[in-house]
């Protein structure tokens, strides 16, 4: 295990290329809700990148931080925290103020049956933040979930591909987008939309789902044969990267891995690592959940950690026994119910 967890934190460093961009940055930086799966490392690694950099800024994580010893695990790695409920007004308003603002805060498992909340936390919420944070450059998640099913041959939806979200959740985040932008419209605040889907660290994602159904020889669903993949230390790099890259009118951004890689294909190469046979059901569909984010890789360049090491990583981490987030990605969902 100690092997496994010095190769991942040397993935983890932040590049030169993200120090320089940290350093030419301007501003203190928040990050809104930074106690969830991302949040976290995102914010460890700006807060690296920073005191590499020499830049004399903060970085301050913002959540309920509702998990048990993360508030104080993050001070001790010298981020500030602020502990807010972001739907009660009066936290909101008090929360403290930088030129740089990333947003993670939303909801999407558990959200049938919860509509309401739903559409409450991912379009109500940003209107209010937007207002609160109207003089400020701010890099906005989203997710792939707002395109239609692409064709698997087809490279994927890129940037200029009309949203048609599949089920609610997918709707209200458009309208998470949409409200970002009505507010950047209005206050002339630069704003960066960042479409990431799927991100994988060892302890969560898809390929760590895939990995552990063959482990266990449970049966893989293919109804959703194709998805995109990218590591969680990539995606970090780019969203903190991203900051250059928010504009008037507001800019739109795919994040995710070069490849369209096939589950089946996934299932089976962890299968001989394992020295299992996977156990599928269901049939390929012509069409999957597919982003193209070529458009990222001419502004920042391959992501560093290719697949096929992902997977080794993968299968390394739960060989060695390594702890794992229960909060699966549901990709193989193809009515939009999460």
């Amino acid at each position: 295990m100690q092997d496994i967890h010095a190769v991942v934190n040397k993935l983890l460093q932040p590049s030169d290329a993200l120090i320089a961009d940290m350093a030419a940055l301007e501003g203190d930086l928040v990050i809104l809700g930074a106690g969830g799966k991302i949040g976290p490392s995102l914010a460890r690694l700006a807060k690296q990148a920073i005191d590499r950099s020499g830049a004399p800024r903060k970085v301050t994580a913002i959540s309920r931080f509702s998990e048990p010893g993360l508030k104080a695990a993050l001070e001790k790695d010298g981020i500030e925290t602020h502990a807010a409920d972001l739907m009660n007004e009066a936290a909101l308003q008090a929360l403290p103020y930088a030129q740089n603002v990333l947003y993670l805060a939303g909801t999407k498992f558990g959200t049938t049956g919860k509509e309401p909340f739903t559409w409450a936390m991912n379009t109500y919420l940003p209107g209010r933040v937007a207002e609160r944070y109207k003089e400020a450059r701010v890099v906005v998640y989203s997710t792939g979930n707002v395109y239609p099913f692409t064709p698997v041959g087809s490279g994927g939806a890129d940037e200029s591909c009309a949203p048609a979200p599949v089920g609610e959740y997918g709707q209200s985040c458009l309208g998470r987008e949409r409200v970002f932008q009505h507010f950047s419209e209005r206050y002339r605040s630069p704003l960066l939309i960042y479409r990431l889907n799927y991100a994988n660290d060892l302890r969560y994602g898809v390929l760590l789902e895939i990995a552990k159904a063959v482990k266990e020889e449970r049966a893989i669903d293919l109804s959703m044969g194709h998805v995109n993949v990218i590591w969680q230390g990539d995606a970090n790099e780019f969203a903190l990267r991203a900051l250059h890259h928010c504009e008037l009118p507001a800019g739109i951004l795919n994040i995710t891995g070069p490849e369209t890689a096939s589950v089946r294909w996934l299932a089976e190469t962890f299968g001989k690592i394992f020295r299992k046979t996977p156990v599928f059901t269901g049939e390929e569909q012509p069409t999957a959940l597919l982003s193209n984010a070529a458009e990222s890789f001419r502004r920042f360049g391959y992501p560093k950690v290719p697949l096929i090491r992902m997977i080794q990583l993968t299968a390394d981490w739960l060989e060695a026994g390594g702890a794992t987030i229960s909060k699966p990605t549901h990709f193989q969902e193809r009515e939009g119910q999460f």
